[in-house]
């Protein structure tokens, strides 16, 4: 019985997802039943057996090297109603402290802070905490400068539109800061967004190296997951959580799909489904979302 779907997407600037692969992929996977096109040499999906699960590391060491990714996914509940995803280096490819701090000239130094934070070296609200204090008495004005720098990675609008068009509600969070957030949600239509406040002295337009209470991390992350499927009255297997560093894990392995996006090597750890060398748009292939229902392309 097949229970399992296996979706196989090529990175298009790269390469191309040909008629070989297809059989290499099936054939490691044990799969007998025909290929669905979701995008012409882009995106299939393959029914796969129950037991497909203990194969797919076989699978991504046979394509490795190649720019193609592999998600497993249950036939059941496929398409998310609720979609939970972070910011930084998910929807768009900044970390925007650590741009802000650059514009401040001490990039390096908070760069190194966010790095152990976000390998799960460091606890998040002590990384945040030290960050924004490195950051009091500069202007306020760096804000923007910083915001000037957010590039949106690819796929990211099409992901949202495409969802919500379907019915799904859509959030965004951040262990970042709502200046940011609140202007990418707006740019890619999340229903909502959460992040932590960033304050600033008014009087003298400086920051002033402190953040709003409580802090948003990892807890609140999953905490916002819960909150918005029982507020919504979604099982917890038609969920999806996207994200690439280790304050995500919570709500990544609490979703009824969490997928692990290009992300730190403690994550691919302990999250399977995962996307390392396409964009956004196999969130929605993952789903088994052809290309030609997406919106926002």
């Amino acid at each position: 019985m097949m229970s399992l779907v296996l979706t196989l997407v090529a990175q298009r600037d790269a390469t191309t997802l040909d008629a070989a692969t297809i059989a290499l992929a099936c054939e490691v996977m044990e799969a007998t039943e025909n290929a669905t096109l979701l995008s012409p040499e882009e995106a299939v999906d393959i029914p796969c057996p129950a037991t497909a699960t203990e194969r797919l590391p076989a699978l991504r060491a046979a394509l490795e090297g190649r720019a193609i990714d592999a998600v497993l996914t249950h036939q059941a509940s496929r398409r998310k109603r609720l979609l939970v995803s972070d910011m930084d280096s998910t929807i768009v490819a900044n970390e925007t402290l650590d741009d802000l701090a650059t514009h401040a000239g001490i990039g390096e130094k908070i760069a190194a802070i966010t790095t152990r934070s976000m390998n799960g070296e460091m606890d998040f609200a002590t990384a945040l905490r030290e960050r924004v204090a490195l950051l009091k008495g500069f202007p306020a004005s760096l804000l923007e400068k910083a915001w000037k720098d957010v590039t949106l990675n690819e796929g990211a609008k099409t992901l949202v539109q495409t969802m919500r068009t379907h019915g799904t509600h859509t959030a965004l969070v951040s262990g970042g800061f709502t200046f940011f957030t609140s202007r990418v949600a707006g740019l890619c239509g999340f229903d909502e967004d959460h992040a932590n406040t960033l304050l600033v002295d008014d009087a003298q337009g400086i920051l002033t190296g402190e953040t709003g209470h409580p802090v948003l991390g990892p807890e609140t992350k999953l905490a916002l997951l819960d909150r918005l499927a029982a507020k919504h009255g979604i099982p917890t297997a038609e969920t999806l959580a996207i994200g690439d560093g280790a304050n995500d894990l919570p709500m990544l392995k609490k979703a009824g799909l969490g997928l692990a996006f290009h992300a730190k090597p403690v994550v691919r750890k302990a999250i399977a489904a995962q996307i390392n060398q396409t964009s956004l748009r196999t969130a929605l292939f993952a789903q088994g979302y052809p290309a030609t229902a997406f919106s926002g392309t």
